[in-house]
């Protein structure tokens, strides 16, 4: 059953991350070309925000079936805290105070930000619904270091340092019998239609891949207290959380030749990067591609193409188009899932690649990514 939701995730996720990909992009160069105080600015913004949640959506499906593209960095949950803060406010309402006291030097953790989001969705939506009429949720990150004695409360002995995140409410609490079954995935004490049993097997699972542990502490009455241990990164370069502040600029108005079938992505990403100031080819197919290589092989510096195309796939195009242009720069772009594109050759090392839906900033970032290589 497990591996039938699997691959029903891959499809899903395919056709809308495409659909998302064009109302996201359209909705980001509306709204920068509005200033705020204009009429438009606001559902401008609700546009973009409601296709943020849409995609977010697609993003716990996958991480649900463990197929979902990881972009680990260097982060503070501090500031995944503060930057989810006014997210997690409209999501729980007016009637449900959130509070949060953070580290005052927290350490890094090495992990994908949008795994971070995905946990404090889920555990404040947990307790969002365990509260019925007024109550308090309150998130809190600390550094703990667990010697060999302090590990035991774990199943197995991990000593070390870990940055712990701890979602606390004040709701109704749960049985131990609820306590036992919490984390299996489409198990639900709630009302059919009012949850999918899924937020909490998303959050075990996510907990796990990046090699952490989760503790929970309830009682029928007493609220319930999630903890979550995540390694400490010993580096120190931090990746910034919120990529559309990137630079939106190209390097020398390059050409890039766009391979793309579907043609609502297509004319987007094109009209993206015309506002980022590089030339645009464009291309349906495989065979368009290699024509108007051809004809303009001394003009492209870059090639970027979807991974699943018809007649063959984008790993096998830029194969073909490396004979004509040698130093032509590669940049993937994908929609489908981490297990289904790495059977087409672009999960390797040193390869740039983009995934579906994404911004003007996270393109340019990419190209200019490629183009450095």
């Amino acid at each position: 059953m497990m591996e039938s939701i699997a691959l029903l995730a891959g499809g899903v996720a395919h056709d809308s991350n495409n659909i998302m990909g064009v109302v996201l992009g359209y909705a980001e160069m509306a709204l920068g070309k509005v200033e705020k105080s204009s009429p438009l600015h606001e559902p401008l913004t609700e546009i973009l925000n409601a296709a943020r949640r849409s995609a977010n959506l697609t993003k716990q499906l996958l991480a649900f079936s463990r197929q979902g593209p990881c972009h680990p960095c260097a982060l503070s949950l501090n500031e995944a805290v503060e930057r989810m803060g006014n997210i997690l406010r409209r999501l729980i309402g007016e009637d449900i105070k959130l509070c949060w006291q953070t580290a005052v030097d927290p350490w890094l953790v090495w992990m994908d930000p949008g795994q971070v989001d995905q946990i404090l969705l889920n555990l404040c939506i947990n307790a969002r619904d365990s509260i019925s009429g007024v109550g308090t949720i309150l998130i809190e990150t600390e550094n703990v270091s667990l010697a060999d004695a302090a590990s035991t409360i774990f199943s197995t002995k991990w000593p070390g340092e870990y940055v712990v995140l701890t979602v606390r409410d004040d709701g109704c609490g749960m049985k131990e019998e609820t306590r036992k079954r919490l984390f299996e995935p489409f198990y639900t004490t709630k009302e059919f239609g009012h949850g999918s049993g899924l937020g909490l097997s998303i959050v075990y699972g996510l907990v796990k891949q990046n090699d952490g542990m989760i503790l929970v502490d309830s009682a029928p009455g007493q609220g319930s207290t999630f903890r979550i241990y995540l390694p400490r990164h010993s580096g120190t370069n931090k990746t910034s959380l919120d990529k559309s502040q990137a630079t939106l600029c190209s390097m020398c108005r390059e050409t890039v030749l766009v391979v793309e079938d579907d043609p609502f992505v297509r004319k987007l990403v094109g009209q993206m990067l015309k506002e980022l100031e590089y030339a645009v080819l464009e291309a349906g197919t495989p065979a368009e591609a290699l024509v108007l290589t051809e004809q303009h092989a001394e003009e492209i510096q870059i090639l970027l193409t979807d991974v699943i195309l018809p007649e063959m796939n984008g790993r096998d195009l830029a194969t073909r188009l490396e004979q004509l242009c040698p130093n032509i720069r590669i940049v993937f772009m994908s929609g489908y899932t981490a297990g289904i594109i790495s059977r087409k050759g672009v999960t390797t090392q040193g390869i740039t690649l983009l995934h579906k839906p994404f911004s003007a900033a996270e393109l340019s970032e990419a190209l200019q990514e490629a183009m450095e290589k």
